[in-house]
């Protein structure tokens, strides 16, 4: 008897779940897409996200060919942003990339596109603080970076142009640091080979951030415990061509190793 009583619960509960899967509840069926897109901006006004991207969804499934369902992919992208799924928005900005290169708003898809990676080292805005973030993993910098490249480059027009310029120029910095960061480390550890390679790779990659000047005095350094003395004194005078007032050398250079952890104290 309770065997049956348990097998007609289960199959109340499936028909339940059936039902509310059940279209006939939806109740956006016979919505336009101009009032789907509607409620999905209220939705997005008040910070339901989830609601949003549902109703955005929609609206693409049912009208992929109307006005507004270009649109819609842009959305859902920001909406995926603003709820914290990373991953999605930055997949949903490629995807408008690729199939509406010539859209008026591209620029905006990758804005958002390097929004997203920017925002994925710090929180939003805590940029504005300068934190630190040479000891972070460069990826996402770099795709932050070459996104709003594309918005300067590309579109220098745009609306949002001076914004993804301000930020290229704050991780222009951040690269660099972390480079030289990562030089530190190997000169710590002795491998010279490596340290110098990644001290001369933010001079010329980055050949105007301030962290340049580090990374001319790690290369000399590394240079110098190699043996390489011509390569040592060369860039040597090239760091005091460029920043005679450095306070990494005394007047008259350094014809010895500095230990690293004193590298960088102006009173050595």
């Amino acid at each position: 008897m309770r065997s049956l009583i348990a097998a007609a619960l289960l199959a109340a509960a499936a028909l339940s779940g059936c039902s509310s899967l059940d279209p006939a509840n939806d109740e956006t069926l016979g919505w336009s897409a101009q009032r789907i897109y509607g409620e999905a901006k209220d939705a997005q006004a008040s910070r339901d996200y989830q609601k949003a991207i549902k109703l955005l969804e929609k609206l693409e499934a049912r009208y992929p060919y109307g006005r507004y369902a270009q649109q819609a992919q842009l959305e859902v992208a920001y909406c995926q942003y603003k709820d914290g799924e990373r991953a999605s928005a930055i997949a949903a900005a490629e995807r408008f990339i690729k199939l509406y290169p010539n859209h008026p708003n591209v620029d905006y898809a990758w804005y958002l596109k390097g929004l997203v990676n920017f925002n994925t080292l710090e929180g939003a805005l805590s940029w504005l603080t300068t934190p630190d973030m040479s000891d972070r993993d460069p990826k996402a910098s770099r795709e932050a970076f070459l996104a709003f490249k594309e918005v300067v480059v590309r579109f220098p027009d745009s609306r949002y142009a001076p914004d993804a310029s301000a930020r290229m120029r704050y991780l222009i910095n951040a690269l660099a640091n972390n480079e030289v960061y990562v030089a530190r480390y190997y000169m710590k550890r002795t491998a010279y080979v490596a340290a110098a390679n990644r001290a001369q790779y933010a001079i010329e990659h980055y050949p105007q951030a301030p962290a340049v000047e580090e990374a001319m005095v790690i290369l000399m350094q590394a240079y110098d415990a190699l043996g390489l003395t011509d390569l040592r004194d060369s860039t040597q005078r090239v760091l005091l061509k460029n920043f005679p007032n450095t306070v990494y050398l005394r007047p008259g250079g350094v014809k010895r190793k500095i230990p690293w952890w004193r590298l960088w104290d102006p009173d050595w």
